[in-house]
């Protein structure tokens, strides 16, 4: 099946990659100290993104953790798009990610979720 490829691959990216966590929960957005990020967030080192950066992730507070979706960003004030990945998170964390990413008006995403 094609798209078990697909979630096969970014687990085995995440797996081999190390995760940097630069924006811990409840910290405050570099640029914009009104935005407080809800769930741990950071990258994947040695990845690259369209923005030329790290590949985003969210990392939960499951003790067992797991790829278990991505959202895909469009962002009109970067005029790009991203996917960020999510794992590990609870119910109550990936509704609250998707909030979080869909309440600014300049930044909308979808949550597809693992199969």
């Amino acid at each position: 099946m094609q798209n078990m490829a697909f979630w096969e691959m970014l687990t085995q990216m995440v797996e081999t990659s190390q995760i940097v966590i630069d924006r811990p929960r409840h910290s405050c957005h570099p640029r914009m100290s009104h935005i407080i990020y809800p769930v741990d967030y950071g990258y994947l080192e040695n990845t690259t993104s369209i923005d030329g950066e790290g590949i985003d992730i969210w990392v939960g507070s499951e003790p067992e953790k797991e790829v278990q979706g991505i959202l895909c960003t469009v962002d009109s004030w970067k005029q790009d798009s991203e996917i960020k990945i999510l794992y590990g998170c609870t119910e109550a964390e990936i509704q609250t990610i998707y909030e979080f990413t869909n309440a600014r008006d300049g930044m909308k995403g979808i949550l597809i979720r693992k199969e």
